[in-house]
């Protein structure tokens, strides 16, 4: 009987191990591969900066006499400096170049003058004489700007740039006052007021700096922009004196701003999910 038995579970034993020996390898499911974040490098912004200039006046001249007479230069001429504030529209186009149209106000800058020379048949300036000239201008800057990334190096990405359009130069009244400096106690005449002038004039600027991340799409900037402005009108004709023009301008800007890109953050990479494997059945031989 014992021995019936035993034979029983070897002969069961033996079948069950061919029976496994016989199925097929069952294939792993693939592992969906892990989410990956992308930066975009591309995509629209805002700007906004404020800043100081220092003005830079190339000189300025007026007809002395009359609009018959000659051109003379000004004896002195000094633009004083001021704020300046601004914004703008751009397009980053890729890791290295972007693009914007800007809109910068130059504050009121006051301008100082004088003119020396002989005396007139008439008035306080008979025998030699000095005038003291006061005005002012504003200036609006419309401009076309691109800029070359110079590579990131942690949060910061040096940049070089240039621009080109016209800027709106409106000048207030000259105020203009004459004194004799002969010694002879004539005195001053009134002050003489000629209407400010104001006209575009073509402009370009050149650009260096550097941007600081913030945040994904808040970029910090600070930078130098060198501005010029060509001459143009002044003031016009008023007793005996004038027009006059000046021959144009250099501002030494020292600028911060900052810029949003819109959708400047990482953005997940979405996979596809790929079709599940069924389970092959086993085969039985």
């Amino acid at each position: 009987m014992k021995k019936g038995l035993a034979g029983i579970f070897a002969a069961l034993l033996m079948t069950s191990n061919a029976l496994a020996a016989d199925l097929a390898p069952v294939e792993p499911v693939p592992e969906m591969p892990p989410e990956v974040t992308v930066t975009e490098a591309t995509g629209w912004y805002l700007r906004g900066d404020v800043g100081y200039g220092f003005n830079d006046l190339r000189g300025a001249k007026f007809y002395q006499g009359g609009s018959s007479a000659d051109e003379v230069d000004f004896t002195t001429s000094d633009l004083r400096d001021s704020f300046t504030v601004g914004g703008g529209v751009g397009y980053q186009v890729n890791s290295y170049l972007r693009t914007d149209l800007t809109l910068d106000y130059l504050g009121k800058s006051d301008f100082h003058g004088s003119t020396t020379g002989g005396g007139s048949a008439f008035g306080a300036c008979q025998v030699t004489c000095s005038s003291t000239d006061l005005s002012s201008l504003t200036a609006w800057t419309l401009m076309a700007n691109a800029y070359v990334d110079l590579g990131t190096y942690g949060v910061f990405t040096p940049y070089v740039g240039a621009g080109i359009g016209g800027s709106y130069v409106k000048w207030k009244d000259l105020r203009n006052t004459s004194c004799d400096t002969s010694g002879s106690g004539f005195g001053c005449d009134d002050t003489v007021t000629h209407n400010g002038k104001g006209d575009w004039r073509f402009s370009y600027a050149l650009m260096a700096g550097a941007s600081i991340d913030v945040t994904c799409n808040v970029k910090a900037d600070v930078g130098y922009r060198f501005l010029h402005v060509d001459g143009g009108n002044m003031f016009g004709y008023a007793e005996n004196g004038g027009p006059g023009r000046d021959k144009g301008f250099n501002v030494h800007e020292v600028r911060a701003g900052a810029r949003y890109l819109f959708g400047g953050c990482e953005q997940p990479v979405a996979y596809e999910p790929q079709p599940e494997i069924p389970l092959q059945q086993p085969v039985y031989k």
